[in-house]
């Protein structure tokens, strides 16, 4: 058998496989056997050389339930076989499962997922010996050079051993250690299953928690819920359980249940930054950091000491975590717009300890404010007590990243002309333009307009912040009608 070797910044332009906001990400079709193989070659090799990974060492992967998941994950097994290492399989279970097992173990942990986006896509997400890879990691990975054998094995399938359920159990006992028994005992709570990796766990730890729950609408077809922009027809839904089931909440997950949703009594979704605040106020979180693109209830609600904002994507925002945990003495978390929570220090409360889990989880939001809600009357009286602030979110399916990157750029630094074409949006004036992460627009009415490419896929994304929630939405809608005339190459007046 021969071999061929690649460098993976080559492999990524070739391939058109390259990292997103969080991992590698690319269409099935793209994402074949050596192409995997070479991203977790490459992995490997630099956590070889970077954090001196010892030959021979575990290496946990695990998957979520699209259809191209397990042949990703035993292209992945072969790598670590043909590297000199044991590939530890953990199974079909949420990406923070399998991070926590690294982290509890000290080994790497590989996820194969494609998290929210349609099941025509996939992706790797990498953790290193102490959780996720950052932006520095996945340079230095760019610039691996690895040997792929060629032809590709027929049989490689079969390094990927039987499952094992270690890293599921640890994950669930780590709620139920630390939440009290009875913790959300006599709440009504529907789990929408769909077709989230998590769904089972979701609603065991509900159980023994003392939740009465219903299980609804579990799909054997992959259903890609977005928690950032949720579909016409889970609003829908949720409102419909609610009135029928006489339920007080409704949780579910995204594809790999590292982003939450949380909808209240009458089945209405909350946002995930809105979630992800009363998550760290029920928790007690000194010090947050969350992305530009995140409501600004998190400053005027008063609760945190400090704030940090930082980029899209949970690598900057655990760079963020790192940054506010800096001399100790403070509780640490972060989360996002689409409510993953991230824990960077551990939290102690009544003699219980929830370790630190840097990486996004969405079970740890769901639990703290269902928790929080049974103390404290309901899901709708904890979002009432913040500030009136109000986001929504949506985006322009296949547009090129090129062609939105461009248009940002040539706008970027020009506020006369920002202030020309959405000030007519937002009814005011432009007052500041914040470039951290795409464009964010603040104008004099408190408004804010944020435009940004996926990092993920060909979409441009439109985050709104407003005082009111159909004004949020209505603001929304007119900025997607504009961006649609982009996408047909109309571009931006002068």
């Amino acid at each position: 058998m021969s071999a061929v070797e690649y460098r993976i910044s080559d492999l990524m332009q070739q391939s058109g496989v390259g990292f997103g906001t969080s991992g590698a990400r690319g269409r099935v079709a793209d994402m074949t056997p050596p192409v995997c193989y070479a991203y977790t070659r490459a992995f490997l090799q630099h956590l070889e050389s970077s954090q001196g990974l010892p030959p021979g060492s575990r290496v946990a992967i695990a998957g979520d339930l699209r259809p191209s998941t397990p042949d990703i994950m035993a292209a992945v097994a072969r790598a670590c076989v043909d590297a000199g290492h044991q590939p530890v399989n953990c199974g079909l279970i949420p990406s923070p499962a399998v991070a926590l097992y690294g982290i509890e173990q000290n080994i790497p942990a590989i996820m194969v997922t494609g998290s929210h986006i349609p099941d025509d896509r996939n992706g790797i997400k990498f953790n290193k010996l102490g959780g996720e890879i950052l932006k520095d990691d996945e340079l230095a990975i760019r610039a691996q050079t690895v040997t792929v054998p060629e032809p590709f094995p027929a049989d490689y399938a079969a390094a990927l051993p039987a499952v094992d359920a270690t890293a599921a159990q640890r994950y669930l006992q780590r709620y139920l250690d630390f939440f009290p028994r009875q913790a959300l005992q006599g709440l009504k709570v529907g789990v929408y299953e769909h077709s989230g990796v998590g769904r089972d766990l979701l609603a065991a730890v509900l159980e023994r928690l003392g939740a009465d729950i219903t299980r609804l609408n579990r799909s054997e077809v992959f259903i890609p819920v977005d928690t950032e922009a949720i579909r016409p027809e889970d609003v829908e839904l949720a409102r419909g359980w609610a009135g029928e089931l006489k339920l007080d909440a409704i949780v579910s997950t995204d594809g790999d249940a590292d982003r939450p949703l949380i909808a209240d009594a009458t089945g209405s979704w909350l946002r995930g930054d809105i979630v992800g605040v009363l998550c760290a106020q029920a928790l007690g979180i000194d010090r947050l950091a969350t992305p530009v693109s995140s409501n600004t209830v998190v400053e005027k609600c008063g609760s945190f000491e400090r704030v940090e904002r930082t980029r899209i994507g949970s690598p900057y925002v655990i760079t963020g975590m790192q940054t506010l945990a800096e001399g100790g003495g403070a509780s640490v978390a972060g989360y996002e717009a689409n409510g993953g929570f991230l824990l960077a220090t551990p939290v102690r409360r009544d003699g219980r300890e929830l370790a630190a889990l840097p990486t996004r989880d969405a079970f740890i939001v769901i639990l703290a404010v269902l928790a929080a809600a049974r103390e404290q009357g309901s899901v709708s009286a904890l979002a009432a007590a913040l500030p009136p602030r109000y986001t929504y979110s949506d985006r322009i399916k296949a547009f090129p990243t090129e062609q939105s990157a461009r248009i940002l750029a040539e706008l970027d630094g020009s506020q006369a002309k920002l202030d020309a074409i959405f000030g007519k949006i937002a009814q005011s004036r432009l007052i500041e333009l914040d470039s951290t992460d795409g464009l964010r627009l603040t104008f004099d009415n408190q408004e804010i307009i944020h435009l940004r490419p996926s990092g993920n896929a060909p979409e441009l994304r439109c985050y709104n912040e407003a005082g009111s929630a159909g004004r949020a939405e209505a603001l929304n809608r007119d900025c997607m009608a504009l961006l649609a005339g982009w996408r047909e190459k109309q571009p931006p007046p002068p």
